[in-house]
């Protein structure tokens, strides 16, 4: 043991080293200053861009510009749209309150649209039947989607569905008696399709429809429980009449599915004598609708209440029809149904817009860590991993936009010719946009981290709302399917006829396969002709080997049916290959319309990114050996390349998307100031 002098000079020696070395190394001063406080900076405003934002706000909304302005204003100036302002914001933020009651919402909702049609903004909806009246309604109903989905909802069950039933479904006398009624909101319609146990299935629907000669009505009845009419909006509460479908029955023959107008409630809100409803109760979003369940208890309703413009039933029986073939005349009553899926598809993208206009501009303006000493902390949209997050979905999104404006062009035309690619294209953009929508909110959720949550900032509550659309008109992977099947049947013909593709952009078919470099640069890989011939190459080979696989199933005796179930996943593979393909093609078209200058380079890099990240995230260019593992790698490393360039141009990008600020999120502005304890007390 040592002895107490030894450790009393071991004490001493190291008292004297630290105290020297204290005296020669003072502690910097900077470690005993307090940080400095955060404050906002708005986004950079010497953005290099120098496109039009003006002109590419018009090319992304496509038409009816200054209606929209119209519209987001009449919401703006009404209390019913619950205007607030946040700490010491010059914006006055307008969008539902999540924190009421379901019931509360219901009404609110039901506020809404009475003073929206006060204003005029359903005028000649239902009554006047041209291409410029359509499209003012598509426009007008995306803003109205942009403020809240349960308004739109509730106006799409009653104007597109119960309404637009009547329209193409009826005849003159259902025009002459409900139109008007409907345009003016005196009637509230809605829609008893969908049953417990049937949903896409609509073939298969329980409830029946039986003709009774003496007195010349149907009587119709829920036969079970599976039939009871299930999800079905307004019916809850606020709805006075229904379309319904059942299977039509005349004299123990069944003539398939048809269509009825019943009323539900009398003019005091109580339910008609024969009807059962209850509510559908709370729901994960959507809850300003009051979606109900319907039975019908042998319920009579005229022998005129059938809309006949397919079909129809005389008064001593006889059922009539121009068109003889079962499934045909099965097709041309859901035919008019395609508006849902045209306005889901459309309206979905709007919401990726406020995801991303909120996301980039926080990105814009929050910082996190430094790189070096005593240097600012970076912008989070500096950090190309925040690049990677963002800036592929914004391509996506203004790419998808064109082809949603493509779509409502064609729809409105409806020329017979077209019929078959309306319905292809909106299940396919359907499916596309909707899956698209879902991944950028979440994606924008979780790049505004823990602020993405609050219900102020819309982000996280829009997740919740749009979810649904996911199922609404038509399962996304059934859709997928039945673009597969309606593909098939056309290279069947092919082969049948000995006739070349025509339609559907399938013209590349009759060509030569194209060959792909085995070097790709950076130059191939942004040229439209490589792009083009990639996407070509993709959907030949899916169409020919989902043509081959339902070949070989049937020569194993297995049935069409059943080849069709067991090849789900070529199927799907190949009608994600088709639509991106249209998605693509359609924007080329539209980028090869302008003429050189900043905005035709823009459209260019938002092509290029569509393409390479359509290309990274589809396992099926590795699987099937269209791109080579190296390739590939280039591709990933060139999207990185792309979203530097785009960087530049982020904030003019998401300015284009013409959402007014009210209609963002106080995350998008000054987020400080919207959370400070003066915008507490401003909220006591």
């Amino acid at each position: 043991m040592a002895s107490p002098n030894r450790l009393s000079d071991r004490v001493t020696r190291r008292a004297s080293v630290i105290t020297r070395h204290l005296l020669q190394h003072p502690p910097p001063s900077s470690t005993l200053r307090p940080s400095i406080c955060v404050e906002y900076t708005p986004p950079d405003p010497s953005s290099p861009s120098d496109f039009d934002t003006v002109e590419l706000r018009r090319l992304l909304d496509g038409h009816h510009v200054a209606d929209r302005d119209w519209v987001f204003g009449l919401m703006r100036e009404s209390r019913l749209f619950c205007p607030r302002r946040i700490g010491g914001s010059d914006t006055v933020f307008v969008s539902p309150d999540y924190n009421q009651s379901m019931e509360q919402q219901r009404e609110a909702t039901m506020r809404r649209v009475e003073y929206l049609s006060s204003r005029g903004v359903f005028e000649g909806w239902l009554t006047r039947d041209d291409p410029e009246m359509e499209m003012r309604k598509f426009a007008t109903f995306e803003c109205i989607g942009i403020y809240d989905h349960s308004l739109a909802v509730k106006l799409g069950v009653h104007f597109f569905l119960w309404g637009g039933a009547i329209r193409f479904f009826g005849t003159k006398r259902h025009h002459d008696k409900w139109l008007k009624d409907t345009e003016d909101y005196v009637i509230k319609g809605c829609f008893a399709m969908t049953e417990l146990g049937h949903g896409s299935n609509v073939r298969g629907i329980e409830t029946v429809a039986t003709y009774d000669r003496s007195t010349e009505e149907f009587v119709i009845n829920t036969p079970c429980e599976s039939a009871q009419k299930y999800w079905i909006g307004g019916a809850a509460k606020h709805a006075t009449h229904t379309i319904i479908f059942a299977q039509l029955c005349i004299d123990g023959v069944n003539q398939g599915v048809h269509a009825f107008i019943a009323q539900i409630r009398d003019a005091d809100g109580n339910v008609c004598p024969n009807i059962r409803i209850a509510d559908c109760g709370h729901k994960i979003g959507l809850n300003g609708v009051d979606n109900g369940r319907i039975w019908f208890d042998y319920l009579r309703v005229p022998r005129e209440n059938l809309l006949n413009s397919v079909a129809d039933v005389t008064p001593d029986g006889q059922y009539v029809s121009a068109i003889k073939d079962p499934d045909q005349r099965f097709a041309a009553f859901l035919a008019p149904l395609t508006s849902g899926r045209v306005n889901i598809a459309v309206s979905t993208i709007c919401i990726s817009k406020i995801g991303l206009g909120v996301a980039v501009r926080y990105a814009l303006t929050r910082r996190a860590f430094s790189i070096a000493p005593n240097s600012p902390e970076v912008l989070l949209l500096d950090y190309p991993s925040h690049q990677r997050r963002l800036l592929p979905l914004i391509a996506k999104t203004c790419v998808m936009s064109c082809s949603g404006n493509y779509l409502k062009r064609i729809y409105v035309k409806k020329t017979p010719e077209a019929n078959k690619m309306i319905h292809i294209y909106s299940s396919a953009f359907k499916a596309m946009f909707t899956w698209h929508n879902m991944r950028t909110l979440q994606e924008c959720r979780e790049a505004c981290g823990g602020q993405g949550l609050k219900t102020e900032n819309r982000v996280g509550s829009l997740i919740s709302e749009f979810d649904v659309h996911s199922t609404f008109e038509g399962d996304n992977h059934i859709l997928l399917q039945q673009i597969s099947k309606a593909l098939l049947g056309e290279y069947l013909a092919v082969q049948l006829k000995k006739r070349p593709f025509k339609g559907l952009g399938l013209e590349h078919m009759n060509g030569p396969c194209p060959v792909i470099p085995d070097n790709l640069t950076s130059s191939v890989l942004r040229s439209s002709e490589f792009q083009t011939s990639i996407f070509c190459l993709r959907e030949r080979d899916l169409l020919n080997r989902f043509a081959a696989e339902i070949a070989q199933y049937q020569a194993q005796g297995k049935s069409k049916e059943h080849a069709f179930i067991m090849s789900y996943q070529v199927a799907e593979d190949l009608a994600r290959a088709f639509s991106e393909r249209v998605i693509f093609q359609i924007f080329l078209d539209t980028e090869t319309s302008f003429s050189a200058g900043p905005l035709k380079k823009l459209l260019g890099l938002l092509r290029s990114m569509y393409a390479l990240v359509s290309i990274e995230e589809d396992s099926v260019f590795l699987r099937y050996g269209y791109l080579s593992p190296s390739n590939v790698a280039t591709v990933i490393k060139e999207v990185a390349n792309l979203c530097s360039e785009l960087r530049p141009h982020a904030l003019s990008l998401v300015k284009s998307f013409g959402i007014p600020d009210a209609f963002l999120s106080p995350l998008a502005f000054n987020w400080i100031e919207a959370n400070s304890w003066s915008s507490v007390q401003q909220q006591q």
